[in-house]
């Protein structure tokens, strides 16, 4: 971006913007179905790792990426279900049963992943959206992944089913009053396990992005936290689909800083910039921190609410 000037910073962070939020954004809407069904996983961060480590070796042994992605997206389930079952056992705390699926998760995937940190996988192609433009800038800035857009896709589809569709519905009523579901004839138990089993497909799908094609590798810091950020996101987006999406983009705006900057020549406070994320999460957290606007539109049977 160094060829255009100053103005390569909003380019380059246009560009990262769009990488860096796509998992923030699958992780993301996976939490918000969670969540809006009464339900929170904290062991998000172990799925992403998980899904990031299987979709790496299932590409490298397949020589399919997008097997990869649809086996992250099955391990996602897998570990999704099984939270979603411990957290239906009586006098079982959904809080801690996250952090103990997120130690298990990132611990598994470290074990199991470790003969794939050298192998160099087949990777996610990239749509070249900027043919129709002579500038070599923009032309890069325009390669879009298609998981991006299936996001786009899955954030209109999930605003619309959440009111308009008699599934989102009842999801909604589960998560807003269990007592209120029972006396309807739902299964709360059975719809909660199987919206906590969709949102770990998101979550995996999401880390299969990470390691297959930004930044493109499989290691033990993949993923830095990206997981329980997304966590802090949903609270942010209200548990809205469509805000998630901008939030979203928001949060990978702020991690595209640091190398935008850098491609201009800014390298002094590179690793300051790169922490843009962690501390825009606490800004956004301390800003909501009152009671009534932080929980502001949240579902009735979250424990943050009791």
């Amino acid at each position: 971006m160094s060829g255009i000037g100053w103005w390569g910073v909003p380019l380059a962070m246009f560009s990262g913007a769009i990488r860096v939020s796509t998992p923030f954004l699958f992780v993301s809407l996976g939490e918000c179905i969670t969540e809006r069904s009464g339900r929170i996983n904290l062991g998000l961060e172990g799925i992403l790792v998980m899904g990031a480590m299987t979709g790496y070796a299932v590409s490298y042994l397949s020589g399919n990426p997008w097997l990869g992605v649809a086996a992250a997206g099955c391990v996602g389930v897998l570990f999704g279900l099984l939270h979603g079952v411990l957290c239906s056992l009586p006098r079982v705390n959904d809080i801690a049963v996250g952090i103990a699926l997120m130690l298990f998760g990132t611990g598994l995937a470290f074990y199991l992943g470790k003969p794939f940190i050298q192998p160099q996988a087949p990777l996610l192609p990239g749509l070249a959206l900027g043919n129709w433009t002579d500038s070599q800038q923009l032309r890069a800035a325009l390669v879009i992944n298609p998981l991006f857009l299936i996001g786009i896709v899955l954030t209109l589809v999930l605003a619309f089913a959440f009111k308009n569709t008699r599934v989102g519905l009842i999801v909604r009523i589960v998560g807003d009053s269990a007592e209120a579901a029972r006396a309807m004839g739902y299964r709360v138990n059975a719809v909660r396990i199987a919206c906590t089993g969709v949102g770990g497909f998101f979550a995996g799908v999401g880390g299969s992005f990470l390691s297959l094609y930004y930044p493109g590798s499989w290691s033990e810091g993949l993923s830095s936290g990206q997981g329980l950020i997304a966590v802090a996101l949903v609270i942010f987006a209200r548990w809205n689909p469509v805000h998630c999406f901008w939030a979203a983009l928001l949060f990978g705006g702020a991690g595209a800083l640091g190398p935008a900057l850098q491609s201009v020549g800014v390298t002094s406070g590179y690793y300051l910039f790169n922490a843009t994320p962690y501390v825009l999460t606490l800004a956004i957290m301390i800003a909501t921190s009152s009671r009534t606007r932080a929980l502001a539109g949240a579902p009735g049977e979250l424990s943050i609410q009791k």
